[in-house]
């Protein structure tokens, strides 16, 4: 005869912690994916029309660049140690990274100047190296202010050395950003700007200033690949039921370039 001497009271407490132990494993799983995989964002502002759209649900892949403590999903204080397997992003690419300023915000722009290149503004065009960038006229294209309201914009392709062909904004001519000096991109910098040429304070704008200045390298968080998902957030300011019409399904699961 034998005799069953578990403690009843044992089972429940046991099953417990087993499912505490598995939570704890998927949320430590997706803390790893955020941190080395990808991570989502959304815009907030209309710095980057007509590429990406205010409500617009990035995808941002981390490991192009390597790694630093900009990567972290979260946000921490830590030394500069540079990055771990670290690689420069390619002009054209579209990047999300931590503002100098304050580190806690994340930013989106477009790659245009890697370190050694000479940039400067002229008359509203892009210069690289002493030659313009190439830029063809595209129509006209709505650019949404960040009140929800739009204004009329001229719209151009830009085509980077190496072939990254993408849309700008213009939105006046003359605008104080249009005429700059020339800036050599020191190592481990970079020279970011918005598509939406007069509404972006990205490089040719200091930190103190509001801009982004020249990027180190390390606040790089990873490259813009594709859309996940987009809802237009002026539609906020309507009635409540309206507001599925606000989902913009055309750029759902949409490359960006």
């Amino acid at each position: 005869m034998s005799t069953d001497t578990t403690n009843p009271a044992a089972k429940p407490r046991q099953h417990w912690l087993s499912s505490l132990g598995q939570i704890a494993a998927i949320v430590l799983a997706v803390f790893v994916a955020k941190g080395a995989l990808a991570e989502p964002f959304y815009v907030p502002s209309a710095s980057m029309e007509p590429t990406l759209l205010i409500g617009d649900a990035l995808l941002a892949s981390k490991f192009p660049y390597g790694y630093s403590a900009a990567s972290l999903p979260i946000h921490v204080t830590a030394p500069d140690t540079g990055r771990i397997l670290g690689q420069l992003p390619k002009r054209g690419d579209v990047v999300v990274f931590r503002w100098p300023g304050d580190t806690s915000q994340v930013w989106v722009k477009r790659v245009v100047g890697l370190p050694g290149d000479h940039v400067q503004m002229r008359g509203g065009r892009l210069w690289l190296n002493g030659q313009p960038v190439p830029l063809k006229a595209d129509g006209l294209g709505a650019a949404e202010r960040d009140n929800g309201t739009s204004e009329t914009a001229h719209r151009y392709i830009e085509t980077l050395p190496g072939g990254v062909a993408h849309p700008i904004f213009k939105l006046r001519m003359n605008d104080p950003l249009d005429n700059t000096v020339e800036v050599t991109v020191p190592p481990d910098r970079l020279f970011v700007m918005g598509d939406n040429r007069d509404n972006s304070s990205d490089s040719r704008v200091p930190v103190a200033e509001g801009g982004v200045g020249l990027l180190p390298v390390t606040d790089l968080v990873g490259r813009v690949d594709a859309i996940v998902g987009s809802w237009d957030l002026g539609i906020r300011d309507r009635p409540v039921w309206t507001w599925l019409s606000g989902f913009r399904p055309e750029r759902f699961f949409s490359s960006v370039h």
